[in-house]
């Protein structure tokens, strides 16, 4: 039996400029059923969706707390925290 130890936190940027931010433990799979407008309620309506951010962890609850966190945050301040967190992945 394979563990999966990839777990992920990531940001969906909508086509009217909303944020659908997610978990998931494969992040190629779940871009495609978001794209095939089988993901998230919230997203079927909104396309076309960007990928604009996402963060591996090694547990799925740390993700999931990373994602809690995100939704906690205003609009501007999830623009930082996307904006540094990219800054710090170049």
């Amino acid at each position: 039996m394979e563990v999966n130890n990839e777990h992920y936190f990531y940001v969906l940027e909508c086509g009217d400029g909303s944020y659908y931010a997610g978990y998931t433990n494969d992040l190629k799979k779940r871009l495609a059923k978001h794209e095939s407008g089988k993901g998230a309620k919230y997203t079927r309506s909104r396309g076309p969706l960007t990928l604009l951010y996402h963060e591996m962890y090694k547990t799925k609850p740390e993700a999931m707390k990373a994602e809690y966190a995100f939704k906690q945050l205003s609009k501007a301040e999830k623009i930082a925290y996307i904006q540094d967190g990219k800054a710090e992945r170049t």
